[in-house]
């Protein structure tokens, strides 16, 4: 059973940073995709970030040239910085991983609050 541990979330003033974490333990098979999601109230869970075992990025265009996505693969961890963050950044952040099974994980969310 794949395991996804969050970290990092809270409450951040606009313009400010935040860096989001997510280890993933458990796997039987390799991960090749690790990413985030995010959900705001009233609203779809909408695409962040991924970045492939390889190191191949996918942005959301709304947070292009602010967030950063990186991983470690020998620890099967993600992290997501997020820099000059804003009111509509504001959403229950959600870790994402899928096996070459293409099998997908979710985590239980991160709350990420932007407001002065």
């Amino acid at each position: 059973q794949v395991q996804l541990v969050e970290s990092g979330g809270g409450l951040v003033q606009p313009g400010g940073s935040l860096r989001l974490s997510c280890a993933a333990s458990g796997s039987s098979f390799s991960i090749n995709l690790m990413g985030w999601y995010r959900q705001a109230p009233g609203k779809q869970r909408e695409l962040v970030a991924t970045i492939t075992s390889s190191g191949m990025t996918n942005y959301a265009d709304s947070v292009k040239g602010r967030f950063t996505i990186s991983n470690d693969n020998a620890k099967n961890t993600v992290y997501l910085q997020m820099n000059s963050l804003n009111r509509e950044d504001t959403a229950v952040y959600y870790c994402y991983v899928r096996d070459i099974l293409v099998r997908g994980y979710w985590g239980q969310g991160t709350q990420v609050t932007v407001s002065s």
